[in-house]
């Protein structure tokens, strides 16, 4: 009989298709270590462990590879991201979960006083007394193998900590106590969270650009994976700018996507490296920034995307909104632009096509400073003014295509922070 994990009625409809959700790295890593303490302190072998997640859904979790030693169990839970196109569907995340006498107990958080003392590079992810235990009964949790590093700051982790984010790892530690509770345990337990293959899948993640180091991350707010998930993106948009914010940039340069990146590599003098993508959600990205204090963003983007913005279209997602050739049109018109050319830019296809158009007509310089304009006014109005917005827009094809009334004090304020 196939194994069913609870989720088999769980969908959405996404382009008349029918997709599934799928399960966290911190809901399998909840799931082994509570089968893993399950295991070690009932005596018996299972395999398979019932997990309520945070947003109600309990699941059947299949057990694999157990392995069990004198003190110790660990086994692992394969990640099902659904069909959501997630790098680290199918990877084994394990959990081993060891008993400690208070001996061993104190030697332990002894030993790892010592080392966080000692070490400048805060290699361990424990920093002194009060953080050694999470104190569930006195489970200690740390991240091995494949578990990324914190390198930086910004995160909900302190540099030198695992990057398990605070709802998993509050979810682990509340599985194994609750076994604990359940076998009326009251030693203490070390509980080490590994995925063998997670340093290399890690390079596919953004986990590089956020500094987190030798690993993937243990994730999770709901525990559950909903497909295509917008809050999913926006949530690493999030992390993303709340890093910078951290390293004490005030002015942040964002860019929609690929083309905005290799852009601003190549034409312009700005840090690449401190950009942040914000995909389609340049609303959101503006209303983050706010609530986080932010003084500015800039934003070096590709016409196809932010002719939108020019209209107040904040989600540039085609399936939100397009009236790209609308928008191009409308400002052809105040640029001068005669009834026949408003008609072929109506019946273009792609930006490009649009532009070549404007070109022919002789009025493509013009019809950008109307477009540029109009532009500065809508981001303007998202951030009700409270902090300075501008963006650099450009093509492929046609090169650089104008800046609004901001771009150039942003740009300035930018160039100041590249040797920083």
């Amino acid at each position: 009989m196939e194994h069913k994990t609870g989720l088999e009625d769980y969908y959405i409809i996404k382009n008349n298709k029918k997709l599934r959700f799928g399960y966290t790295t911190g809901t399998c890593a909840a799931a082994a270590a509570k089968g893993a303490a399950e295991m070690l302190l009932g005596g018996g072998e299972i395999r398979e462990i019932p997990l309520m997640t945070p947003k109600g859904i309990l699941l059947n979790l299949g057990l694999l590879d157990i392995q069990r030693e004198d003190n110790a169990v660990s086994c692992a839970v394969r990640k099902d991201a659904g069909d959501d196109p997630d790098t680290t569907d199918g990877l084994l995340i394990y959990a081993r979960v060891e008993k400690m006498d208070t001996e061993q107990w104190k030697k332990q958080r002894d030993s790892l006083v010592k080392k966080n003392r000692s070490e400048k590079n805060h290699s361990s992810c424990l920093k002194d007394d009060t953080e050694i235990s999470e104190i569930a009964p006195q489970i200690v949790l740390e991240g091995g193998v494949g578990v990324g590093r914190v390198t930086k700051r910004g995160l909900s982790q302190k540099i030198g900590e695992a990057a398990i984010n605070p709802v998993p790892k509050a979810m682990i530690l509340k599985a194994t106590e609750e076994t604990a509770d359940k076998y009326h345990y009251e030693g203490q337990m070390k509980i080490t969270i590994s995925v063998p293959e997670g340093e290399k899948i890690a390079q596919k993640t953004f986990n590089p650009r956020l500094g987190i180091q030798g690993g993937i991350s243990i994730l999770g707010t709901s525990g559950i994976v909903e497909p295509m998930s917008e809050t999913a993106l926006i949530e690493s948009i999030r992390v993303e700018m709340s890093q910078k914010r951290a390293e004490g940039m005030e002015y942040l340069l964002v860019t929609p996507g690929n083309y905005g990146a290799d852009y601003l590599r190549e034409h312009m003098d700005l840090p690449f490296e401190k950009n942040i993508k914000c995909s389609n959600y340049v609303g959101e990205t503006i209303d983050m920034a706010v609530n986080m204090g932010a003084k500015g963003i800039l934003f070096v983007a590709h016409i196809g995307k932010f002719v939108k913005v020019a209209s107040g279209i904040m989600n540039t997602h085609s399936h939100s909104a397009d009236a790209r050739m609308e928008t191009l049109c409308a400002n052809a018109i105040r640029a001068g632009g005669s009834l026949a050319c408003a008609k072929e830019v109506l019946d273009c296809n792609t930006t490009d096509e649009a532009l070549a158009v404007l070109k022919k007509h002789g009025i493509l310089e013009e019809t950008m400073k109307y477009l540029m304009d109009r532009i500065q006014f809508y981001l303007n109005h998202r951030s009700y003014q409270q902090i300075l917005l501008g963006a650099v827009v450009f093509s492929n094809e046609f090169g650089y295509l104008g800046q609004t009334e901001s771009a150039a004090e942003l740009i300035e304020k930018l160039q100041g922070t590249q040797d920083e």
